[in-house]
C-alpha cells in the first residue's frame, strides 16, 4: 500500500494538481486566499488563475464543488478573443454541497449555505442566505431567523 504522501507526489506529478492541505484530490489553480478552518472535499477545484478568489475562515466545501474564477464559453465560440475572469468571494463560515458550481463574479455572504447541486452565477448575495437550484434561488436571510430564534431559547 502507498502512503497519502507519496500518492500525492505522484499525483501531483502526472496532473497539474498541486500538493495542498485539504486532500490529494483537490485542484488548486492560482493562488486563493483561504481563511483558517476551512475543509474542501476530494474532486473539488479551487481555480483563482488571473482572478481574486477568497474563502473565509470556517467554510466548508464539500466534495465535487467547483469554484471557477474563469468562464471560456464566448472564447470558444468567437465572441471573445480572451478568457473571461472574475474575483469570487465567499465570506466567512459559509457551507457549500456538493456538486456545486460558483462562477467568477459571485460574492456569498458570511453564514450562508450554498445547497448541493446549485449553480452560483454572479450577484451579490447577503448574509445567512440560502442559495439553491438551477437557476439559482437566493432566500435572504434564511439562516438570519434560526439565530434569532436560537439567541431567544438561549434565555428562556
Amino acid at each position: 500500500m502507498i502512503d497519502i504522501t507519496k500518492f500525492q507526489e505522484l499525483f501531483s506529478l502526472l496532473t497539474s494538481f498541486k500538493p495542498n492541505q485539504f486532500h490529494p484530490l483537490v485542484w488548486i489553480n492560482g493562488e486563493p486566499e483561504i481563511g483558517k478552518n476551512v475543509y474542501i472535499g476530494g474532486m473539488s477545484e479551487i481555480n483563482a488563475k488571473g482572478a481574486r478568489v477568497i474563502v473565509g475562515d470556517n467554510c466548508d466545501i464539500a466534495s465535487f464543488v467547483s469554484i471557477n474564477c474563469a468562464d471560456s464559453h464566448k472564447k470558444c465560440i468567437g465572441l471573445l478573443d480572451e478568457i473571461q475572469r472574475k474575483d469570487i468571494v465567499i465570506e466567512n463560515n459559509v457551507f457549500v454541497g456538493s456538486h456545486s458550481v460558483i462562477k467568477g463574479g459571485a460574492y456569498i455572504g458570511h453564514n450562508s449555505v450554498v445547497a448541493a447541486g446549485t449553480i452560483v452565477e454572479e450577484a451579490i448575495i447577503p448574509p445567512y442566505s440560502l442559495i439553491i437550484g438551477n437557476p439559482m434561488q437566493v432566500k435572504p436571510g434564511y439562516y438570519l431567523k434560526q439565530f434569532h430564534l436560537n439567541d431567544s431559547d438561549s434565555t428562556q
